[in-house]
């Protein structure tokens, strides 16, 4: 790395002993930093305000590197991986142990910082640093448990073995909606197999990231291992897809970008996994349990005030309870508080910017001009005069194939709730979309759960149960929605190589 290119500080930009500070008054960083090859270098390009979604104030700033910063990133993480490969899987696992040990031991104030930044309530935000936690302990046993073949010659005296090596570099992008677990469960697998990461956060919400970092240092992660660089999105996107030092990709984000980047590395035959935009269904039969499917549906919707790739997009009720139904859920909606990220009371917090309230506004503007029943919420709203806040929305009388909040993925507090007559037809209109993430249904007949089990196209289906991400079960989609698979056994398997050998023994 070219001392010309990066500048180094001293210090850490995190003091873990005053996590009171950081709820209320912290001052995220001393100077902007970024961590490359266990080094934390300062801005020399310029840099980025962050904002707090809750207050409009201006809470740090984060460099805005650019290419060469990002080659500089590469370049040690392409270092490293020469002497990380070689490590002993149970000693990768030690680390990721006390990496994951130290992140619950400092979870209320990495959840702090995380709400600070992303703008979700405490509860979500602490909640979120222990999840991932979860998924790096999760790793740290999967990386032990890679296991090649042996497969009988083709002829006497010849051994045919399969060996799984680490893929190399990893270039991971991350969003602002889940940015410490995002991290972590893409991170993590790849650490535990050998490989080293190039990580560019989202500049929403980079704070998070950073942390980790530090606290991956704390861990023993060596240097090199775990880079993260800030900044110019399309510049360090396109440093990441044209090196071929850089092995994989692992993204999450929109289907847009998702396309280009998949584009952007064919030249270099990349592996990616990819995981995209979502429409999830959220389908409740008449035979399903009323008051449980609409007490899970808040938690699918609302979470981060809608801003989940996995969020329900669209609910659909059976005709002959959807009267019901929809009073259940109304009653349940409207004791949910929108506030403070800080605010004890509070059950959904900000949106990420102005471009995201700005969004709900239009596609509740569009289901009124075409005859939607505004159910309860519809605004955006203030806290205390500040903050991008928008009420949880319900929206009735709608139009599937024509209204804006059907046809495109909302990432935020609106719902709209179709009526449905039969099985036939809501599994067609739920698979009427070229995303296929998540979905959810209702129903306590045994026969249905297997059929429209099996009838969804979508990668994961919640049949009863709408909490459906664990580090157990792979997470991903089909069509529209991606590559590949975050966590289980599965999501260990796209960073390593698979090499056969065909040895003699005479």
């Amino acid at each position: 790395m070219s001392a010309k290119v990066l500048q180094t500080i001293k210090n850490a930009p995190f003091d873990w002993k005053a996590p009171a500070k950081y709820a209320k008054q912290l001052n995220f960083t001393k100077q902007p930093v970024n961590f490359i090859n266990g080094e934390w270098v300062t801005a020399t390009t310029g840099t980025i305000p962050v904002e707090d979604p809750c207050t409009n104030d201006i809470i740090g700033h984060i460099p805005n590197f650019q290419k060469a910063e990002a080659d500089a990133a590469i370049a040690a993480a392409a270092t490293a991986f020469e002497s990380w490969k070689e490590t002993m899987p149970s000693h990768r696992a030690k680390i990721l142990r006390k990496w994951a040990t130290l992140m619950n031991e400092n979870a209320p104030t990495l959840g702090s910082i995380l709400s600070r930044e992303g703008g979700k309530v405490l509860a979500e935000g602490t909640g979120e640093v222990l999840n991932s936690a979860v998924f790096v302990d999760f790793y740290a046993s999967e990386g032990e448990r890679v296991y090649g073949d042996i497969i009988p010659g083709p002829r006497p005296g010849v051994q045919t073995t399969v060996i799984k090596q680490p893929i190399g570099v990893v270039g991971l992008i991350t969003p602002w909606n889940f940015p410490s677990s995002m991290i972590t469960r893409a991170a993590a697998g790849a650490i535990a197999a050998g490989c080293t990461v190039v990580l560019k956060p989202s500049e929403l919400t980079p704070f998070s990231a950073l942390a980790l970092a530090q606290i991956s240092e704390e861990a023993g992660l060596p240097p090199g291992v775990f880079n993260v660089v800030t900044g110019d999105s399309a510049a360090i996107g396109s440093a990441l897809t044209s090196s071929f030092d850089v092995r994989k990709i692992s993204f999450t984000g929109s289907t847009r970008v998702g396309k280009l980047l998949y584009e952007q590395s064919a030249g270099t035959m990349k592996k990616l996994g990819l995981e995209l935009g979502g429409n999830a269904p959220f389908i409740v039969f008449d035979d399903a349990e009323l008051e449980r499917a609409a007490e899970d549906l808040l938690l699918a919707k609302w979470r981060n005030a809608g801003q989940t790739c996995i969020c329900t997009n669209r609910c659909f009720v059976q005709a002959n309870v959807f009267d019901q139904f929809l009073a259940i859920l109304l009653k349940k909606v409207k004791t949910l508080k929108v506030g403070n990220a800080f605010d004890p009371s509070a059950k959904i917090g900000a949106m990420c910017n102005k471009a995201a309230v700005d969004r709900m506004v239009s596609v509740v503007a569009d289901a009124r001009k075409k005859g939607g029943r505004i159910e309860c919420g519809g605004r955006a709203v203030k806290v205390n005069g500040k903050g991008h806040f928008f009420e949880p929305t319900v929206i009735t009388n709608v139009n599937h194939s024509t209204m804006d909040c059907c046809q495109k993925e909302l990432f935020g507090p609106v719902l709209p709730v179709v009526k449905f007559d039969t099985e036939e037809e809501v599994v067609q209109l739920a698979n009427s979309t070229r995303a296929g993430l998540a979905s959810y249904f209702y129903t306590q007949d045994y026969r249905k759960q297997h059929r429209v089990s099996r009838a969804l196209k979508f990668g994961m289906v919640g049949c009863n149960e709408s909490a459906i991400s664990h580090p157990v079960a792979p997470f991903g989609g089909v069509k529209e929605s991606g590559l590949g698979r975050d966590g289980s056994k599965y999501g260990i398997e796209p960073f390593l190589d698979i090499k056969y050998v065909c040895l003699s023994t005479k």
